[in-house]
């Protein structure tokens, strides 16, 4: 089982270049399936949660190629519509082939999801929804099994909201006949993303980033090319970084300034320097002086995003004063808490949904750690360049699972940072 040995204090300095996003992929591969002909997907991340995907793919029968550039799949090679359950415990994300199997054959058998253990995730607004468009779903023995002879458009809304579930049920909505209007869905980028897909692919999707999304259903959806987003995520880990460690980094990106507008909002609140270049699609971040702390509560976006807190509170250990942050996504996503201890972190937990974190001048110093989810895995990432000493990060996995070479990637900012084996 590998590990990560980080020797801090390590400023970051130079230029990093950010990958497509992971939690836009997945779900845009998903609804591939639905596609009639040959899919060409650019800028897919190669990351473990991708290669199991295609793992998955190769399960349904379905080929997949990939090269530096490019991944390509035929769906119209699939032979089977069951996701098994030893490949979708790996990842949270497998639930996303139930909507488009669906819609496209008729039928989907999927075990129930695993992933990260950051809390409770139910599918049951996924069902729901799926049932209001016309399927009939059953849950047995470890499996969500769905049959439908025709889908057929109506109105749902959603009682929270849900990415996946979002996911899900605009996908099936796609091809169903008629109308459906979907209210209360989640409008992350991630999101906006897969309903771009679709709409290339020929699907008629009307208030893309809004909270209610309008679909004629079509027929079919056509073969074609698409580009996936840059990585919102990858690219607020590494502006956290960057400012945790009194860096100077380059980020370069295709993202749009208004998905990155609250994150760097925040960062200059902390007391980091940040200057846009729009022109040449890079943004420079920069610490000189000391940082401030700043409380966050995460939200559906447009608010904080659930997946950064971890990271933010690594930088908020390196800030004077005392910082809060309520997680209200996630009711178990705070177990990066004890290792950033372990660091010599001063953190207290209130409730079931506060951290307070004491900072600076409270220094962090090596230790030994373990990842337990993915974004608790960047964070203590950051952490460790920010303390004194020598810390091996256990259970990297996690980190692979979201992040396409990071070690590379702090390496060439000038990081000591060395990917070892490691027991269990």
């Amino acid at each position: 089982m590998d590990a990560f040995l980080i020797q801090g204090p390590s400023p970051l300095k130079g230029e990093v270049e950010i990958d497509g996003a992971k939690n836009a992929a997945l779900p845009i591969l998903f609804a591939s399936l639905m596609v009639e002909g040959e899919v060409v997907l650019q800028n897919i991340p190669k990351v473990q949660d991708v290669l199991t995907t295609r793992a998955l793919f190769k399960k349904l029968g379905i080929p997949c190629k990939s090269n530096k550039k490019e991944f390509v799949l035929d769906p119209r090679k699939l032979t089977k519509v069951v996701a098994p359950y030893e490949l979708v415990k790996q990842m949270r994300a497998s639930i996303l082939c139930l909507g488009p199997l669906l819609a496209r054959y008729g039928e989907a058998k999927v075990s129930f999801p695993g992933g990260c253990t950051i809390g409770s995730r139910p599918i049951n607004w996924h069902i729901d929804g799926l049932t209001r468009l016309g399927a009939e779903i059953t849950v047995k023995d470890g499996f969500v099994e769905a049959k439908a002879k025709k889908l057929t458009g109506a109105s749902f809304r959603f009682p929270k909201k849900t990415v996946t579930g979002t996911a899900n049920v605009l996908c099936a909505a796609v091809l169903a006949s008629g109308k459906t209007c979907l209210s209360n869905v989640a409008r992350e980028p991630e999101i906006q993303d897969l309903c771009h897909f679709l709409v290339t692919m020929g699907a008629r999707i009307s208030g893309i980033g809004t909270a209610t999304l309008e679909i004629q259903g079509v027929k079919h959806l056509r073969s074609g090319a698409y580009r996936v987003m840059d990585d919102r995520l990858e690219w607020g880990t590494f502006a956290i970084a960057a400012a945790a460690t009194q860096g100077d980094v380059v980020i370069k990106s295709h993202l749009n300034g208004g998905i990155t507008r609250l994150l760097i909002k925040k960062l200059r609140e902390a007391g980091a320097t940040i200057s846009v270049d729009t022109a040449n699609q890079c943004t420079h971040v920069t610490r000189l002086g000391s940082l401030k702390h700043v409380n966050i509560t995460t939200r559906p976006y447009p608010g904080f995003p659930t997946d950064l807190q971890a990271p933010w509170m690594a930088l908020m250990t390196q800030a004077k004063g005392i910082s809060h942050i309520k997680e209200h996504i996630f009711e178990n996503r705070f177990m990066h808490v004890a290792e950033l201890s372990r660091l010599g972190a001063h953190i207290d937990i209130h409730g079931v949904n506060e951290a307070v974190v004491r900072g600076a001048p409270n220094t962090l110093t090596g230790a030994e750690i373990m990842a337990s989810d993915l974004r608790a895995s960047a964070a203590l990432v950051i952490a460790a360049l920010c303390a004194k000493g020598e810390t091996r990060i256990r259970r990297i996995y996690h980190l692979d699972r979201g992040y396409q070479g990071m070690e590379t990637k702090l390496q060439k900012l000038g990081a000591s940072v060395k990917r070892i084996e490691a027991p269990i």
